[in-house]
């Protein structure tokens, strides 16, 4: 019997500045080293990092044509794509960033709404340490903390109380 391959994809581990002690070309630049994009299917009640999504190749993305009109995608599955940056403070690793951009998806027509300048911005928010969580139905705040907390309850412990509420979870 064979046995199933079970997926292993967490968050990107924090990695040494690339830019370090470098004067040169680039400095200041952003780094995606440290961003993790998590995929919540709200009727499902699931989050998974999904790197794919990092370059819009998500599994929920994959064979979808987006379209920037809600209303062209008719009975959509509803989705969110979370940015989660993780930061070191002297207590150890955090959430430091985590915004969250909506997406629908009707597989059957192959269609799905996205805005995507707003995708790339709250990408860039997370990356500077925004929260960005507010605009979230209840269910999906949930499922994102319980997702958080799930992953590593210290790194959750460790995270601006910013975070917690918006979150709604304490």
């Amino acid at each position: 019997m064979e046995e199933k391959k079970k997926k292993n994809i967490g968050f990107n581990i924090i990695k040494p500045d690339p830019m370090d002690g470098h004067k040169g070309f680039g400095k200041g630049s952003l780094s995606l080293d440290n961003v993790s994009p998590v995929i919540i299917d709200v009727e499902a009640g699931e989050a998974q990092v999904d790197v794919g999504a990092m370059h819009a190749r998500s599994t929920v993305e994959k064979g979808i044509k987006f379209l920037p009109n809600r209303d062209e995608v008719p009975d959509a599955k509803p989705y969110w794509l979370v940015w989660v940056t993780i930061d070191r403070a002297e207590a150890g690793p955090y959430y430091a960033g985590v915004t969250a951009c909506e997406m629908t998806v009707n597989r059957e027509i192959r269609r799905g709404y996205k805005a995507l300048p707003e995708h790339v911005n709250r990408l860039d928010k997370s990356i500077k340490r925004h929260i960005i969580v507010d605009h979230m139905d209840e269910k999906s705040k949930q499922i994102l903390a319980d997702f958080l907390k799930n992953h590593d309850e210290g790194m959750w412990e460790r995270s601006a109380q910013e975070l917690k509420a918006g979150l709604d979870a304490g």
